[in-house]
């Protein structure tokens, strides 16, 4: 099973259903996924509990709406690219997520740092 779809979906569930926070299963893949989800305003916060396996996301209080998140790589094909090709989902309006040697990170952060890698998902 892939886990961050699954992790995606959930929170693209949870915003139609007009739920205020989610449960998800830890893990450090996905506490990077989503700190980065709310450092660019796509969920309002989260919290993460490592004794009880556990992440809260709070997705009230988000500042971007937000209407898809697609992922890219999946695990029988991953998608790699370099800093000059990093993808601008929807004209800009959006954002890629990749895993790159600097850790999980937004595709402007990736830019600005000059790091390539596997594109994770897209948000828009």
């Amino acid at each position: 099973m892939d886990t961050i779809s699954d992790l995606l979906t959930r929170i693209c569930n949870a915003r139609s259903a007009g739920q205020k926070e989610l449960y998800v299963p830890f893990s450090k893949t996905k506490e990077s996924l989503v700190k980065v989800l709310k450092d660019e305003g796509y969920i309002g916060d989260f919290k993460s509990n490592r004794e009880t396996k556990s992440i809260i996301v709070v997705l009230e209080g988000s500042r971007k709406p937000f209407k898809k998140m697609r992922r890219v790589s999946k695990p029988g094909q991953k998608v790699y690219v370099k800093s000059q090709d990093i993808p601008r989902p929807k004209g800009g309006y959006g954002v890629a997520i990749l895993s790159t040697s600097k850790g999980i990170i937004s595709g402007r952060e990736a830019r600005r740092m000059g790091v390539g890698g596997e594109v994770i998902c897209e948000v828009w």
